[in-house]
């Protein structure tokens, strides 16, 4: 009896483990690798401290949207108030948030990535806030963003 029921915890807490959350990723240069190899572009969530949990509560916390972005995009959460980050990095990020027009945060930056000759380079294909109603409305907005005709 003991025996089943040890294999019952492990095989539940093996589910639980799979199903929990995404892989965010805060190195854009990882981001960048893993983005080129899968052919995914990336979604970076520009974000800093004291900001709203809007996202983090009615998008990012869905399994819509876990769903979602497991079969569409790299996920990169950046925040500029990381206290644990280095100088150099917290400067690259502040040059990736202007460069993409990220004018307020949080926001989302959809962009795909091209590595040639060691040089990357970034299309930006849209800019999401967190102001459209409901996760289904706000998927197909990243879906229209990212497959454009």
């Amino acid at each position: 009896m003991f025996r089943k029921l040890l294999i019952l915890t492990l095989f539940l807490s093996s589910l639980l483990a799979n199903a929990q959350g995404l892989i965010w990723r805060t190195d854009i240069n990882d981001a960048v690798t893993v983005s080129s190899e899968q052919r995914k572009p990336l979604f970076i969530f520009f974000t800093g401290q004291g900001v709203g949990q809007k996202f983090q509560n009615e998008i990012f916390a869905t399994r819509d949207f876990e769903d979602w972005a497991r079969k569409n995009v790299v996920l990169v959460k950046l925040d500029l108030s990381d206290p644990t980050v280095s100088e150099v990095i917290k400067e690259q990020t502040l040059r990736l948030k202007n460069a993409f027009g990220v004018e307020r945060i949080p926001q989302v930056c959809i962009t795909e990535v091209y590595l040639r000759k060691g040089k990357t380079s970034f299309n930006k294909l849209g800019l999401m806030s967190d102001n459209l109603s409901g996760i289904k409305s706000w998927i197909s907005e990243c879906n229209s963003i990212m497959y454009k005709e």
